[in-house]
């Protein structure tokens, strides 16, 4: 071994022990902190990072003797995916729905969620603050078997509240669940009511570490408290909104299953605008039993929220650098 192979794999052995030690005084000084975040990193690892191998399925004719890696593969390989968008209007429009309907819950659930926080912040009274902040939080952990109950005593045809409210004015009844035009803005009603008081929580949290001088100063030179919402929270928060947009634009292929399926009662009559890519993945399972074809719809949903949270962090970057993820 020459003299320069040597000198590199001392440094090489120099470098990797300077890291151990630092790795090992590290986990010394802080092991409690460690040991804290030990089980939320096993549940990454156990659910999030474990599950990749079975992407491989996406790939395969699947068959329950041989399980995932006796299954044998594709000829060719993007069959699934084929099967998936060939001659498929279904796929097709479930896929137009996930995008147009998280479009919509993005933009009008963080406008919202903004307004919910400015508002609590201009209230005085701690114990008025509290409980309104509460009720708002509430129905967040309402599940959406209860809200799917809830809206259908709603708009039920018969016996719906809204039904006999019309009849009552001396109108005509609506058929809600045979309209699919009505469902989208239903969906986005139901999914503000639910989560705008939690997302509220987190630019609330924000707003209360911004600091009082601002708000003084502003006083002193006779802003009012519009005044002071337009040039002084509003750009304290732009930083946590577009965080916070990031990551709901990684989520975008991917609807909540529970609100699409039990708020509208999985009514065909209703899948023009109510059907998405996660909806769409059970129907086909349950009703096909192809695991193939369902693994590549997850499949294609992964890859395209990855390309949505790069491209967006990219223009996020060339917006303002710190506001990006990463």
């Amino acid at each position: 071994m020459s003299k320069v192979k040597r000198e590199k794999n001392t440094e090489t052995i120099a470098v990797s022990r300077n890291i151990a030690t630092r790795l090992y005084w590290a986990f010394k000084k802080n092991w409690q902190l460690y040991l804290m975040a030990a089980p939320a990193m096993l549940f990454l690892f156990l659910f999030s990072y474990l599950p990749l191998g079975g992407l491989v399925i996406a790939f395969k004719k699947y068959e329950f003797k041989k399980g995932i890696w006796g299954s044998s593969f594709l000829d060719p390989w993007y069959k699934n995916f084929e099967i998936l968008f060939k001659n498929n209007d279904a796929a097709v429009s479930a896929i137009r729905n996930t995008i147009f309907l998280n479009f919509l819950f993005i933009v009008f659930g963080t406008i919202f969620a903004i307004a919910l926080a400015l508002s609590f912040n201009e209230i005085a009274n701690k114990h008025l603050k509290k409980l309104t902040q509460s009720l708002s939080f509430l129905p967040y952990f309402i599940s959406t078997v209860v809200v799917g109950i809830f809206v259908t005593g709603l708009l039920g045809f018969d016996n719906g509240v809204i039904n006999r409210l019309i009849t009552s004015f001396g109108g005509e009844k609506v058929a809600f669940y045979m309209n699919a035009s009505y469902w989208p803005l239903i969906l986005l009603i139901v999914n503000i009511w639910k989560g705008a008081g939690y997302s509220a929580v987190v630019y609330l949290a924000t707003i209360s570490g911004f600091d009082e001088a601002y708000y003084e100063a502003a006083r002193i030179d006779g802003a009012t408290r519009w005044q002071q919402i337009r040039y002084i929270s509003l750009p304290l928060l732009k930083p946590t909104i577009i965080v916070l947009t990031l990551l709901s634009v990684g989520k975008i292929m991917n609807a909540d299953f529970g609100l699409f399926y039990n708020v509208t009662g999985d009514m065909p009559t209703l899948y023009a605008t109510t059907d998405v890519l996660d909806t769409y993945i059970f129907r086909a399972l349950r009703q096909t039993g192809d695991i193939g074809v369902s693994s590549a719809t997850g499949f294609f949903q992964s890859v395209i929220g990855f390309v949505m949270v790069v491209g967006s962090n990219w223009v996020a970057r060339r917006y303002e650098k710190d506001s990006a993820l990463f």
